[in-house]
């Protein structure tokens, strides 16, 4: 079989739920505090994928104004019962702390393009929910337990308990059937029946450099379960010098000619300070059973080439990206929290509006658009029309990670009304979410006309450029890192920050007054460079 090589999903895409009906693949990963929630991809061969749909798009699914940096989605699952799609996630409110507050929902939907109904409201017990269809008919639902009194983590196992579909709720006993292992933190699970085990994928180790998939047993599904004999079946921690770093959270999927791959998150580190910039990624893994326990092929580090059915079209990842507003916001683009994109953004005469709302680190209704880095080097430009008429309207480019860490080129004006070019950063401003002062030295400009904005990332070097209408790009501020906009530098410590790069446009009206900018397009373009060692 042809080989594909690590990963399948670049970019941001992590804790990947897997799922085969027939001759189609589907992969649910988790969103965090982008909107609309949950990313399922779409596949025939394992190896080329589209974004098929984001199936949690109303107030009713999901609305999280107010939720914290890399809180919101964690963690869907997608399972299918024969009949209709069912997918299971929380919506975290807070996760820092003594207390985290983790509502669970499902919601079902006849075909995977939907219509995706309401939810039902599960439980608030804990993280990383999913649910098993058993043979018998019943539907199982499990989900890590926190108890706050543990300390210095509160996790405190896997819970199992039954859902009734005809009362839309959990019913009868729950018990904590697996407590984990020695690597600790134990997330994630997925349960699944096979010649009459019960088998328990979690993920433990937390989500960095300790990663790792850990499979347990039983006969019962109430436990108890006996541990893999070679445990942990997958992780990178013992190799750090692999390309596939932070390998952790998998599910599993079964070919119809009977082969098993594994999927899983994954990092690709760079720069000597072992820096995400991408994020986590989902990759895969082929995977065998022996003695009623499932190995990874070459395992228990991941591979970085893996044998599976197709030949990827790589000539598209590759490929450059012009964005244009037409025929509304393509599906490349997300933005943060709200359920209401109506007050952020419009698309209407080919262009993208952005309604000047609250500042670039708000929790609650920032406009604020844009699509994933997938590419450890790229160029992005976009030409804005914007009149701001003091420093608190701004509206521009930006390479963005949460609100600890961004680099934005701002068209803005100075107080006295004069319009002028800055570029904002935050340069890993942890803990306090500070932007680094001064500023780089701000470029007047005349007060009325387009601007072109553009910025390069190449490896660790960013630059941005500008122009005015009719003129050439002009370099305009410093060298920046851009590996700080990484998981690493993502406003917390170890295990905090969950979601990875982007760039796109923004606007900000902190007076109140809702000035619109108006952005012509948007480009988006890969560079092969010779730095990035582990790129596609």
């Amino acid at each position: 079989m042809p080989l594909v090589r690590n990963p399948i999903l670049p970019g941001f895409n992590p804790d990947p739920s897997i799922l085969r009906v027939g001759d189609d693949y589907y992969i649910a990963t988790s969103t965090f505090e982008w909107y609309p929630g949950v990313q399922i991809h779409h596949s025939k061969d394992l190896a080329n994928w589209e974004l098929i749909v984001r199936p949690l798009t109303r107030k009713s699914q999901l609305d999280m104004r107010g939720n914290p940096d890399s809180c919101g989605v964690w963690a869907p699952c997608l399972t299918h019962d024969g009949e209709k799609f069912w997918l299971v996630y929380t919506d975290v409110k807070r996760k820092d702390g003594s207390f985290k507050d983790t509502p669970n929902y499902i919601v079902t939907a006849p075909s995977i393009e939907g219509p995706w109904s309401d939810p039902f409201y599960l439980n608030s017990s804990g993280f990383d929910p999913s649910i098993f269809h058993d043979d018998d008919g019943k539907k199982w639902f499990v989900n890590m337990l926190q108890d706050h009194r543990r300390r210095p983590r509160s996790f405190a196992g896997i819970v199992l308990q039954e859902f009734d579909p005809a009362v839309g709720k959990l019913v009868g006993p729950k018990k904590n059937i697996f407590l984990g292992t020695d690597l600790d933190l134990v997330e994630g699970p997925h349960l699944y029946k096979r010649n009459g085990w019960y088998h328990m994928l979690t993920a433990e180790g937390g989500t960095g450099y300790e990663h790792a998939v850990t499979l347990a047993r039983s006969r019962d599904i109430w436990g108890p379960y006996e541990v893999h004999p070679q445990n942990p079946i997958l992780t990178s921690k013992d190799t750090p010098f692999v390309a596939l770093q932070r390998a952790g959270h998998g599910d599993i999927v079964d070919t119809p000619d009977g082969k098993t791959y594994l999927v899983h998150l994954t990092g690709r580190p760079t720069t000597q300070d072992r820096r995400c910039v991408l994020g986590r990624e989902t990759a895969i893994q082929e995977a065998y059973w022996k003695d009623d326990w499932l190995y990874i092929k070459d395992g228990p580090s991941p591979s970085l080439h893996v044998e599976v059915p197709g030949v990827r079209d790589d000539s598209k990842y590759w490929a450059e990206q012009n964005y244009t507003f037409e025929d509304g916001l393509p599906k490349d683009f997300q933005w943060l929290r709200t359920p209401e994109p109506e007050r952020i953004f419009a698309t209407d005469n080919g262009k993208l509006t952005l309604f000047g709302r609250e500042s670039v680190g708000s929790w609650f209704e920032q406009s604020l658009v844009a699509r994933r880095q997938t590419h450890f080097s790229y160029d992005a430009e976009t030409v804005v029309d914007f009149s701001p008429t003091d420093e608190r309207q701004f509206a521009g480019l930006t390479a963005y990670y949460c609100r600890f860490n961004f680099f934005y080129l701002t068209v803005t004006a100075h107080s006295d009304g004069q319009r002028e070019l800055l570029i904002m950063s935050s340069e890993a401003s942890w803990p306090t979410g500070s932007m680094k002062l001064p500023f780089a030295d701000p470029v007047q400009i005349p007060n009325e006309g387009k601007v072109k904005l553009k910025l390069e990332i190449r490896g660790r070097d960013l630059q941005f450029f500008y122009a005015l209408e009719g003129d050439d790009l002009k370099k305009i501020g410093p060298v920046f890192d851009a590996s700080i906009v990484s998981d690493e530098c993502g406003g917390h410590q170890a295990h905090g920050s969950f979601t990875g790069a982007f760039v796109g446009m923004a606007c900000s009206d902190l007076n109140g007054t809702v000035l619109p900018a108006k952005f012509d397009y948007f480009v988006y373009r890969p560079v092969q460079h010779t730095t990035d060692r582990y790129e596609i």
